[in-house]
């Protein structure tokens, strides 16, 4: 008599344990899928619930045709709201559309094309209004959701997940928007405006632009610039931006002038005119200076001396590093605001 093998017991004549599927029982993964599906739909349904009611969309006024129409959101209960620069295109008095259907009369407070923002004010009180979140605690894979009227669907909702942190990208005067959030929830025009929010219903971005034929890049401006350009809107009309009145450009330098001025980089940014009485002329900048660093942070472009200006805008004198000729300089300039 042959014995029978273990396993075959088990599998001709072994009952099942209680804990086995019976037919027509999703098996324990599936459950666990769908319970995290409905985790993910309840996020965004309470996300959607919380911010959406802030969601305007921003149209030229009754009397101005002129141009398209853009998203944008409330930040405080008596009607001051975000949209993009491109979007107002300078134009004083807009109209938004509430959650309602409600159409408002806007007014422009301010614009900064440098960052693609404006600040306009609705005229109506008691408003919902959404909450600008910290942008320097995004992390990629984190889940976004987009709102926005595309294409004049309002509220339309739609989410993704931060892609990549830090991008750069050009502003309408040529400056550099520094720390863009790009993410994959599919945007379209007229999307451009409106808030990116986190799963914790918190602006995190301010949806800006979309690359044509390509699908899931889309790019925000950083809810932590918003907060700076806000301030500065509301309480001045405009952003002030330290400048030193030069026309600069950048130039690259001979492998052996590396060597010999033991300097970190290869390219420097030559001063190319001063504006007459400006901050540069008045410190003693000539045409030809090589500028190399600002307070002893490397310069390699024109990008990077504005972005040092902006980061060091609350010391009132700046140290400029260049070489004039075979000479190194160390030379004190006090930045000016520009008007």
């Amino acid at each position: 008599m042959h014995n029978t093998p273990q396993w075959l017991h088990t599998v001709q004549g072994e009952a099942p344990d209680s804990d086995d599927v019976s037919p027509g029982q999703p098996s324990a993964p599936a459950n666990q899928d769908a319970g995290l599906l409905d985790a993910y739909s309840r996020a965004v349904i309470a996300v959607v619930d919380t911010v959406s009611p802030a969601v305007i969309g921003v149209e030229p006024s009754r009397n101005d045709r002129r141009g398209g129409s853009g998203s944008g959101f409330l930040i405080t209960p008596d009607g001051y709201a975000l949209t993009n620069s491109h979007v107002v295109q300078g134009r004083q008095e807009l109209s938004a559309t509430t959650s309602d259907g409600d159409r408002l009369d806007a007014e422009l407070i301010g614009d900064d094309p440098s960052t693609d923002l404006a600040l306009l004010r609705l005229v109506a009180r008691d408003l919902p209004a959404a909450e600008l979140g910290d942008s320097e605690a995004l992390r990629v894979g984190q889940l976004v959701i987009a709102m926005g009227d595309p294409l004049g669907f309002h509220s339309t909702v739609s989410t993704g997940v931060v892609s990549a942190l830090g991008r750069s990208m050009r502003g309408q005067d040529g400056r550099l928007i520094e720390n863009i959030v790009q993410h994959s929830a599919p945007l379209n025009p007229g999307n451009s405006g409106g808030p990116l929010v986190d799963s914790h219903g918190r602006v995190i971005g301010i949806n800006t632009a979309i690359i044509a034929m390509a699908q899931g890049l889309g790019f925000a401006i950083p809810a932590n610039t918003a907060k700076w350009v806000v301030g500065e809107l509301m309480s001045q009309g405009r952003v002030r931006r330290p400048y030193l009145g030069i026309t600069a450009t950048v130039t690259p330098l001979p492998r052996h002038r590396v060597r010999e001025l033991d300097l970190l980089s290869d390219r420097a940014v030559e001063v190319v005119a001063l504006e007459p009485g400006g901050p540069g002329s008045v410190s003693g900048l000539l045409p030809g200076d090589l500028i190399v660093a600002v307070n002893d942070r490397v310069v390699t472009s024109v990008d990077d001396l504005h972005r040092l200006l902006t980061d060091f805008q609350n010391q009132p004198v700046l140290t400029l590093t260049l070489f004039r000729g075979t000479h190194r300089l160390d030379i004190d300039v006090q930045p000016a605001t520009s008007r």
